[in-house]
């Protein structure tokens, strides 16, 4: 509890009210701020940021296998709907079947393996340059060679 006994005039009660007025501005901004910056470190971005490192994203994969969850269920339907699209009931049930199985053996690791290679595919081609030979005038059957 705050103590007022120094308080003898109006001057003083002024210069105290004062006082009180200036130290909660400051702890209603310094609340506003903190407020705001703890609310920040729940954004969607944020979190992005803190959990979806490849480190992180690999960790979690080895417990849970992630990855092999939503590749057994999206590779069956990819493959049905573009590769098998006019196949037949047995032939997309077989599909279904094959490609949920290796979908639940992928993890993250096969996955950005995968992804880097098809990535390279398309990246750019660097060409070997020949070596150039260089003519400095001197003929190649010259006795300096």
């Amino acid at each position: 509890m705050r103590s007022y006994k120094n308080i003898r005039s109006l001057e003083d009660l002024q210069a105290k009210k004062l006082e009180l007025k200036v130290e909660y501005t400051l702890k209603q901004k310094m609340l506003v701020a903190d407020s705001k910056s703890y609310v920040k470190q729940f954004t969607l971005g944020a979190l992005i940021k803190k959990y979806a490192t490849p480190n992180n994203l690999f960790k979690v994969d080895d417990k849970l296998n992630i990855s092999g969850t939503a590749m057994s269920l999206l590779l069956p339907m990819f493959m049905n709907k573009t590769l098998f699209r006019g196949a037949g009931f047995l032939t997309k049930a077989a599909v279904g079947l094959v490609s949920g199985k290796v979908g639940k053996s992928l993890d993250a690791e096969h996955l950005s393996a995968i992804f880097n290679s098809v990535k390279g595919w398309f990246g750019k081609k660097t060409e070997k340059k020949d070596k150039k030979f260089v003519d400095y005038g001197i003929p190649p059957d010259s006795e300096t060679f």
